[in-house]
């Protein structure tokens, strides 16, 4: 059986960082397409960071481009998001989801509903 748990939210200042982690059983990382995606108060669910397969495709909206990081670990089949200079507007419910299939990874992150989806982490960035 699939599951993500993502963790690893929490308060943090504008500037300041925070790294995201989705840890996931029940299906092999390696082989699937597996996002961030986040959701703000009254707006939609966005794609934030996405990867496809294990040869590192990756895809990041543009406004996080050059400050949020994607990466995968095989050996914990896990993901992670490192997030630095982080914004006001970066805050939100940040979820890891999968559909456990291949498929690029900028499709993947335009998705907006997923076969498996994490409970979430709260990220709040004070101004």
């Amino acid at each position: 059986q699939v599951h993500l748990v993502e963790s690893g939210g929490g308060l943090v200042q504008s500037g300041e960082s925070l790294k995201l982690s989705c840890d996931a059983s029940g299906f092999d990382l390696d082989y699937y397409a597996i996002g961030w995606f986040r959701q703000a108060p009254g707006k939609e669910r966005e794609g934030v960071a996405c990867l496809s397969t294990s040869d590192g495709e990756s895809w990041y909206t543009d406004s996080v481009k050059d400050r949020f990081i994607m990466s995968r670990d095989h050996g914990k089949n896990a993901v992670y998001l490192e997030m630095n200079s982080l914004k006001p507007e970066d805050a939100g419910v940040y979820y890891c989801a999968t559909d456990v299939k291949y498929m690029p990874a900028a499709l993947y992150c335009s998705r907006r509903t997923f076969r498996y989806l994490g409970q979430g982490t709260q990220v709040t960035v004070s101004s």
